[in-house]
């Protein structure tokens, strides 16, 4: 029984521990594109409504990973709005659990509503994108691949 308890208050501690998807994006995003999601007109792009319009497309998941791992550069336009900021890579500040824990928040907060059948991200498959190691120019290319 003592064993039991032990291992419960292990996971107690560890859950406690680990920092939710919305803490992350306080800590990391929000000074940016604000803690409703809104962003700041002309300067960072509104991540509320967009997320979905990412994740509907055929490699969006993908894109947004990359995105906050390896940063972007260039001219976007989102919801009629230009942006030509650049977006710092995060690669070297976020485990593969917190992205995927931000990305996860994002896909349904701020009413972004996710794709039917959407999956949570995982840390898997932030790792897998990791490893591509991508410049932020060429996250760019890949959004203008997707047609936003």
């Amino acid at each position: 029984m003592r064993k039991l308890g032990v291992v419960a208050l292990a996971l107690l501690l560890g859950a406690s521990l680990a920092q939710s998807g919305q803490a992350l994006y306080g800590q990391y995003c929000a000074s940016c594109h604000q803690a409703n999601g809104q962003g700041l007109p002309g300067a960072f792009p509104p991540l509320a409504g967009h997320v979905q319009e990412v994740l509907a497309k055929k490699d969006g998941r993908a894109y947004l990973i990359q995105v906050v791992l390896f940063g972007l550069q260039g001219e976007i336009k989102v919801k009629g709005q230009t942006y030509n900021g650049a977006m710092p890579a995060w690669e070297a500040q976020l485990k593969d659990d917190q992205i995927a824990a931000i990305l996860n928040f994002l896909a349904t907060g701020f009413g972004n509503k996710p794709p039917a059948g959407f999956k949570p991200y995982t840390p898997e498959e932030v790792k897998k994108e990791r490893a591509k190691k991508l410049t932020p120019q060429k996250v760019y290319a890949l959004r203008q691949a997707l047609k936003l």
